[in-house]
């Protein structure tokens, strides 16, 4: 069974991701973890802005993203594209990849 869970760790707000195999699953698992406001709006540009935005600090543990890779394509670059730029942007989020 896949893995998520938000837990706060000395502060920290903490998202497992595990086997995504679609955006949408991306979008409201890492926004249920990082407490993205409600009226977050599940595309790139809306994951940027709540990422930017969001109380930190925050880590983000992605296990197997060939998974999400694979499924998504194009996407899976989209995706990791933002988060890595929004790690070089906060200071405060941590993206772990295995």
């Amino acid at each position: 069974m896949p893995e998520k869970s938000s837990e706060m760790d000395s502060g920290m707000k903490t998202c497992h991701l595990q086997d995504v195999s679609t955006l949408q699953r991306f979008f409201t698992e890492i926004a249920q973890a990082f407490a993205f406001p409600r009226g977050f709006e599940a595309d790139m540009d809306g994951l940027w802005d709540a990422l930017i935005e969001a109380e930190g600090p925050l880590r983000l543990v992605w296990e197997r993203p060939g998974t999400t890779r694979d499924a998504l394509g194009e996407e899976y670059w989209m995706l990791l594209e933002i988060l890595a730029d929004a790690v070089a942007e906060r200071g405060d989020f941590e993206l772990v990849l295995r």
